[in-house]
Order: C-alpha cells, then sequence, then structure tokens
C-alpha cells in the first residue's frame, strides 16, 4: 500500500498569522462584516454601540431618535455558513517559489476557514478538479477541521485537469440557500466563456468572492537563455519555445485572460483578490478583509 506524501503545508503557522493580523475584527458578531456587503442580511433589531465597533455602522437616525448609539443587527451575524470550493487539479500542483500553488492554498484556505469557526460560525469545503472530488458540509470543530486539513494536504488527492464547471454546478445544485457566502480558491487558468451561466448564478444564490492564487510563471516566462518545453495539461501537447521569443505574446495572453477574469467578476458583483506565491499572503488577505469593512459601512441603511 502507498504511503500518503504529504504537501508542504504549514497550516497552523498561517493560522496564527492570519489571526494576529485580524486579531481586532475577530469577535462573533463582526464577522459578517468581514465577509458580506449586506446581502442576504435580514435586519432584526437595534443593539447598542460597542467599543469594538466601526463608527461608520452607527444608525445616525435610530440614534438621534434614542438618544443613544446604535447599530443595525442582522439575524445573519450568528451562524454563519461560508462554503469555500478549492481547486484541487493538476494545474495547482505547480510553483517556481518555496510553495507549491496547492501548498499556498492549502494554507490561504486553512487560514480563512479556521477564522471563521473560530468565532462559532461553520465553514465547508467542496473539492474540485474535472469534477467534484470530494465535499464536506458546513460545520465546526476539531474533527471537522482535521478533516479538512487531511484531505488538502494529502498529494494523491490532487490531479486531472480542473473544471470550475463542474464545481459551480455542484454548489449551485447541492448546497443549501442558508449558506451566506461561497469562496472560490483557484489560479483560473482554465477560466472560459463555458462558466459565465453558472457563475452569475452563484453569485446571484451567495455572496461570492474569488480568490486567485498564481505563480509567478503563470504570468511571464523565466528569463532564460535556454529553450523549454511548454505543455498543454488538457491536451499533453508539448511546445518547444524560446523564452525571450516568446515572452511579450505569453505576458500579453496572461494580462488579456486576467483582464477577462476581472471584468466577468464585476459584472457579477464578485470581490477579486489575486495573491502570488512569492509573497506572504497574510497582510494581502488581512487588508482585503479589513476593506470589506469599511465597505460594508458605506452601504446605505
Amino acid at each position: 500500500m502507498d504511503k500518503k506524501r504529504f504537501l508542504n503545508a504549514d497550516i497552523a503557522r498561517a493560522i496564527s498569522d492570519l489571526q494576529a493580523s485580524m486579531k481586532e475584527f475577530l469577535l462573533k458578531r463582526r464577522l459578517y462584516n468581514l465577509l458580506l456587503r449586506g446581502k442576504g442580511l435580514e435586519f432584526e433589531a437595534y443593539r447598542s454601540f460597542a467599543p469594538d465597533d466601526d463608527a461608520g455602522s452607527i444608525d445616525w437616525k435610530a440614534s438621534m431618535r434614542a438618544n443613544s448609539l446604535l447599530v443595525k443587527q442582522y439575524r445573519n451575524e450568528r451562524n454563519l455558513k461560508v462554503v469555500f470550493l478549492v481547486d484541487v487539479g493538476e494545474n495547482m500542483v505547480f510553483g517556481s517559489a518555496e510553495k507549491l500553488k496547492c501548498e499556498y492554498a492549502a494554507e490561504v484556505v486553512g487560514a480563512f476557514s479556521h477564522l471563521v469557526t473560530t468565532t462559532g460560525d461553520r465553514s465547508g469545503y467542496i473539492f474540485f478538479s474535472d469534477e467534484v472530488k470530494f465535499y464536506l458540509k458546513p460545520s465546526r470543530g476539531k474533527k471537522h477541521f482535521s478533516q479538512f486539513v487531511d484531505y488538502i494536504t494529502n498529494a494523491q488527492n490532487y490531479g486531472k485537469f480542473s473544471n470550475l464547471n463542474k464545481g459551480l454546478e455542484f454548489a449551485l445544485r447541492y448546497i443549501n440557500r442558508d449558506v451566506e457566502s461561497l469562496i472560490i480558491i483557484s489560479d483560473f487558468l482554465s477560466f472560459g466563456p463555458e462558466i459565465k451561466t453558472n457563475l452569475s448564478l452563484v453569485a446571484k444564490k451567495f455572496e461570492t468572492t474569488a480568490l486567485m492564487i498564481r505563480d509567478k510563471l503563470d504570468n511571464t516566462l523565466p528569463d532564460v537563455f535556454e529553450e523549454i518545453v511548454v505543455e498543454d495539461p488538457k491536451s499533453g501537447q508539448q511546445l518547444l519555445v524560446n523564452p525571450k521569443v516568446a515572452r511579450a505574446a505569453y505576458e500579453s495572453y496572461a494580462r488579456a485572460q486576467q483582464e477577462s477574469i476581472k471584468q466577468l467578476c464585476l459584472v457579477n458583483n464578485i470581490d477579486l483578490l489575486e495573491v502570488l506565491t512569492d509573497k506572504p499572503f497574510v497582510p494581502t488577505l488581512a487588508s482585503f478583509l479589513k476593506g470589506r469593512v469599511k465597505q460594508r459601512a458605506r452601504i446605505p441603511k
């Protein structure tokens, strides 16, 4: 029997680093601010302004009437359910930095989802490549998180061509409407026009966020004099190229593809965050989440 091969992913350290960076936002009643911009939130009641609340969350009209600072409390502030749609295709088993994309992604998802569960809410996971490989329904607790870690760090669970459309179809068909947020984690290299319909439907059903995890070689060719072999992961066709000759066309294609991703996310009101594997993700992700709090504060009450 083959022994399991595990990824070089330090999820415990990633969790610690993100928690330290997000310390002031870890209160349970604040988590919905990090993930939701108001979509799907049902107003429940007013509550008194707390010292850790943002001033932008104050409902000034209600506060003037009550002669006391008040903020709106929403029904979904508690028992928030978040599902991570994670790409485990062979495209993720690649890297020119210290971490492969799949190792880097495992740390990102581990730290992010742990942030969800430590606030008393629930996280679920869909793993997909050419089809959906595994689904963990939203839950919390050490056993549930251990199941996630065991799966995402097992190298044998990676492979086959990535088909995001299959993951989106599964989310639409099998995830209940009581899930408030869907977070897509992929390099989006297989991103194509065929996903437009399902991505739009997913964005209407859930508050959707996309985390694009890329290696620098996904965006540019290496600065070397030797010729290199480039292989199409879908067809297996190989091509011998000179990086210096092909770099301009390669970078132009990468920029055009990224722009199409950005435009489709923009049209569907999906926040897109790109992180590169040669840079720490915690500052970028923490800044993104804190920005969601400020964005939510600007939404008209």
